[in-house]
């Protein structure tokens, strides 16, 4: 084995031992590794090994090495080796457990035949941490590109389903509500038809959520159409529709006769929706839950209360997140919930796409207040 004096130079004189070492590691992870050929197991580890001796034999600062050893040292325009590295892994299948083995391999490979190879001088300290920081930048590399793929993957996942889903069950609410207008069907079939539409409903409301939460996570963020409109009558659309399905529950509406605004009127019901439903949820069951909307010459301003349990400091911080599902009942109360925990986090971001505000605060004695702030246009 060749053993010249720097580390950099000693990777480029011994590439074949430290693939050879670093393919026997590789193909001990099952099962991705059983479809692998040889070529294929040492894919990007040649290119890797290369970059990075370059890197030793070069002069660096106290700054690059500080970024380094942050992960952040990349300058190279287009994928690297190490980011092309983790998306072959990714497509064959290997977990980022895995995909971060093979760095504490290939590490260790080169290290151990580095030391076998003759006595090193404590000066060689040196070559050991410019070795270990390029390395760690490679695997910070990697795992970015890793964890980027996973997540769009996700979400394409979740367009294709929602989008695949919204046919079938527009022909189900469909039948549903042409079952529900026939004369002469019999009390127990339409019992069964208008449950059909009732669940048919809740699932649309589902699948739309989901598709706006992949909007917001491809970039995209959640389109609003603009247009003047009578915001209270949206208001009082979405209290009517909520009463019905829940007749046993209290909504009080307060609030002016008209209030004129520039908004997207479906996309306001959708936060209005969500945020009643939120609160006819959680809240106490036998005290109403209360809206109320105001305006001043700048903003309008909604107030969504109810008076059930309140959400502990850590759940505040937390309760606009996506998949956030606070479970807060009174002794006995029992929820059904068929959300799925991102209809708060749509909430808030339909209300940012209208240049407006939303909060929470929860007070012991007093309930949980959803307020909303939007702003008014000025006049011309």
């Amino acid at each position: 084995m060749s053993n010249p004096s720097t580390l950099g130079e000693f990777i480029l004189a011994n590439l074949e031992p430290i693939l050879m070492e670093w393919e026997s590691f590789a193909r001990t992870i099952e099962p991705p590794a059983l479809t692998m050929d040889d070529d294929a197991l040492r894919d990007h580890a040649r290119e890797m090994l290369l970059t990075v001796a370059h890197d030793l034999r070069q002069s660096q600062t106290e700054e690059q090495q500080s970024l380094k050893a942050q992960g952040q040292g990349g300058t190279k325009r287009g994928p690297t080796a190490a980011e092309t590295h983790a998306e072959a892994r990714l497509l064959s299948g290997y977990t980022v457990e895995q995909l971060v083995s093979e760095y504490r391999a290939l590490r260790a490979s080169v290290l151990r035949l580095w030391t076998d190879a003759t006595e090193r001088a404590p000066s060689d300290l040196h070559e050991c941490t410019r070795f270990n920081e390029a390395i760690d930048q490679a695997l910070a590399e990697s795992v970015a590109r890793y964890a980027r793929m996973v997540k769009q993957s996700q979400n394409m996942f979740l367009a294709i389903l929602g989008h695949d889903l919204r046919n079938p069950l527009g022909a189900i609410i469909s039948g549903a509500s042409f079952m529900m207008g026939a004369s002469d069907l019999s009390p127990k079939y339409m019992l069964v038809s208008t449950r059909m539409y009732t669940s048919g409903q809740r699932m649309s409301k589902l699948i739309n959520d989901l598709i706006d939460f992949t909007r917001t996570h491809q970039g995209t963020g959640i389109p609003v159409r603009l247009s003047g409109g009578n915001f209270m009558e949206v208001c009082r659309n979405v209290v009517a529709e909520l009463q019905i399905s829940h007749p046993d529950r209290a909504i009080e509406l307060t609030g002016p006769g008209a209030i004129e605004l520039l908004f997207d009127n479906g996309r306001m019901a959708q936060v209005m929706s969500n945020l009643i439903g939120n609160a006819l949820q959680y809240g106490a069951a036998d005290a109403p839950v209360g809206v109320v909307v105001q305006r001043d010459a700048a903003h309008v301003r909604i107030a969504i209360h109810n008076n059930g349990p309140i959400l502990e400091p850590g759940q505040l911080i937390r309760v606009f997140e996506p998949f956030m599902r606070f479970a807060a009942t009174e002794p006995g109360q029992e929820i059904h919930s068929t959300n799925l925990g991102i209809g708060l986090y749509i909430a808030r971001e339909i209300v940012h796409a209208h240049g407006g505000m939303i909060a929470v605060e929860s007070i012991a004695g007093e309930g949980t207040t959803f307020t909303i702030s939007l702003p008014v246009p000025a006049a011309r």
